[in-house]
């Protein structure tokens, strides 16, 4: 089963968290997209909400959260969190993805 059908099939996530979850897997490998416009996308005004669906992201790295970043470019939370080595995680993960476009 790929993670597609993954995330359709679950039963442990909300409506709300399949959408977000969805959505993130139409993000390009070594691009990004900001809290808000992928609330924009899923028709939610709520980048917080995301947020918290991020961070309890059962899928992850195959749901690739690590791409959704703060809408002034910044690197934003990476599960739960905002600074420290998670944070270093997230920016590595970027960082190899855009190198070589994995």
């Amino acid at each position: 089963m790929d993670i597609r059908e993954r995330v359709l099939n679950a039963t442990n996530i909300t409506e709300f968290q399949r959408k977000v979850y969805l959505e993130i897997l139409s993000i390009p490998c070594g691009k990004t997209i900001s809290y808000k416009e992928l609330g924009n996308r899923i028709g939610c005004n709520c980048p917080q909400a995301i947020g918290q669906a991020l961070k309890r992201n059962p899928f992850a790295p195959d749901v690739p959260c690590h791409r959704v970043i703060a809408s002034d470019g910044s690197i934003g939370g990476f599960f739960g969190h905002k600074t420290g080595e998670m944070i270093k995680r997230k920016a590595k993960m970027l960082e190899e993805e855009q190198k070589n476009k994995i």
